[in-house]
């Protein structure tokens, strides 16, 4: 039997403490002068006052959390929050309509980065600062904070995180999940703080500087500027932005051990080595291709590739360049990296590394098992042994991602929009990287999909962000059956 009186206690704690995120935006609408101020109290004033509310009254509540409440926890969780979240938005009246402003704030907690907004700068800078704080929250998981702070309200949270956690395991720091919650979090509000500064010393004003550094840790994408990143003009900031990338799409737990000086586990990490291969070569690659041609030095090639490559691989979604008009080949690169996707255990999304070494081992051994029939051959990650579950829980999720994908564009063609369209907004939404190719190619944006079809694709970027198996499980008869 469910806990429901449970599950409604931690919605009403998330939508408490979005209120209180909300709040934290005042000061810039004050100090900006914008006409945002009453939108972003009410809105904070709604959410908090609703979570506190709904918290109190299940307060009592039997909360021995099991996994099937993590599960539905964490896919009410992001629904909840984007609700409550969008209200800033409709009451400022800088997104009216409703669905327009649930996918605007879908894409901001699930770091997709997809914008239906045609002009940024005339947004107000307090809604700026929370549609980059919406990213913020997103990008290491508003349950992981959640999990950091619910002991003091009496609420485990092991099973939320394993609901939670990116990637195909969620391999923990510290023997108490609370701890390694915290641990995760002090990493990233470190990282934060340190983008901001470099930011600000490369030139940035101190908002632009806090925005940004908001939506590259959590790979987001979102930019204060019409012409993103394109439109500082800073070699500096580029380079800034995407040594930070790299950072966001980096397991967490390789950059505890680089600050903890155990560089052993670092070098000896495959997923960690294959990112640096991947974006290393193709950066490379495709700063030769385009040298000369399309950009007269090599170091501005270099940048330029460097920049949209790691943007891409980490599904942050910054653009210095459009990246579909460099030539076809560059292009399917830029599309096989869209389904690469950063390492598991980062703020990053897409099917991610560690699962196409696993898929790579796993059919090299099934090589080796027709030779050697009678030999056992395991899949091997990190010198050990990989367990058979593993494998059919990796192999089941890659072609459960690409049935979605293929479904994806297929509905999004019932709207009438173009193959590469299709194609472009399907990937771009279900690997949380915000822009594809075709009609939402990094100089164009969603505005034009009808508001079904905004919807639908703010349910492909919760997909992707909760990995898959987390939003459709609760679909299944068998979730719902006692027992």
């Amino acid at each position: 039997m469910l806990k429901y009186k449970a599950i409604l206690n931690v919605l009403g704690t998330l939508m408490l403490l979005n209120g209180l995120f909300m709040a934290s935006c005042l000061p810039v609408s004050w100090f900006t002068g914008g006409s945002d101020l009453n939108a972003i109290l009410i809105s904070a004033v709604i959410s908090a006052n609703a979570g506190l509310l709904l918290w109190y009254a299940t307060r009592k509540a039997n909360k021995d959390l099991g996994r099937r409440e993590g599960y539905l926890i964490v896919t009410l969780g992001w629904i909840v929050m984007g609700i409550t979240g969008c209200l800033p938005f409709i009451l400022s009246g800088v997104i009216p309509s409703i669905p327009s402003a649930i996918f605007e704030t879908i894409s901001g907690y699930t770091t997709t980065g997809a914008s239906i907004l045609n002009d940024i700068e005339a947004v107000p800078q307090g809604i700026l600062m929370w549609r980059s704080m919406t990213q913020w929250i997103g990008g290491m998981g508003i349950i992981v904070l959640t999990i950091a702070i619910l002991p003091m309200f009496g609420v485990g949270g092991m099973e939320m995180f394993m609901a939670e956690a990116p990637g195909p395991s969620g391999s923990k720091l510290h023997p108490r999940i609370t701890d390694t919650a915290k641990r995760l979090w002090i990493i990233y509000v470190m990282l934060t703080g340190l983008e901001v500064i470099c930011l600000k010393g490369a030139g940035m004003s101190w908002l632009d500087a806090f925005n940004h550094s908001f939506t590259t840790m959590s790979t987001g994408g979102f930019s204060t500027k019409n012409a993103s990143i394109a439109a500082f003009n800073s070699p500096a900031i580029e380079y800034i932005i995407a040594i930070f990338m790299m950072f966001g799409g980096i397991n967490f737990s390789i950059i505890y051990f680089m600050m903890k000086g155990i560089f052993s586990k670092v070098v000896s990490n495959g997923e960690f080595k294959t990112y640096l291969s991947i974006t290393i070569a193709t950066t490379f690659v495709i700063a030769l291709i385009i040298n000369y041609d399309i950009y007269p030095s090599f170091e501005e090639s270099f940048r330029m590739s460097f920049f949209n490559v790691v943007s891409v691989l980490t599904t942050t979604g910054f653009a210095t360049a459009n990246y579909t008009d460099w030539m076809p080949f560059v292009t399917v690169v830029f599309i096989l990296l869209m389904f690469t996707g950063g390492s598991a255990g980062s703020t990053a999304g897409g099917v991610k590394i560690v699962r196409h070494i696993i898929i790579l081992k796993n059919a090299y051994t099934e090589f080796m098992r027709l030779l050697h029939p009678r030999a056992i051959v395991p899949v091997r990650y990190n010198q050990s042994a990989v367990g058979q579950n593993i494998v059919y829980n990796v192999l089941a999720f890659f072609f459960l991602y690409l049935l979605t994908f293929v479904m994806g564009v297929l509905v999004i063609s019932f709207f009438g929009h173009d193959l590469l369209t299709c194609v472009g907004a399907s990937i771009a939404c279900l690997g949380n990287i915000g822009p594809g190719i075709g009609g939402v190619d990094p100089v164009h944006n969603f505005a034009f999909f009808s508001e079904p079809a905004q919807l639908f694709l703010s349910f492909l970027m919760l997909l992707g962000r909760l990995e898959l198996f987390t939003v459709l499980m609760i679909f299944m008869p068998a979730f719902w059956k006692k027992g």
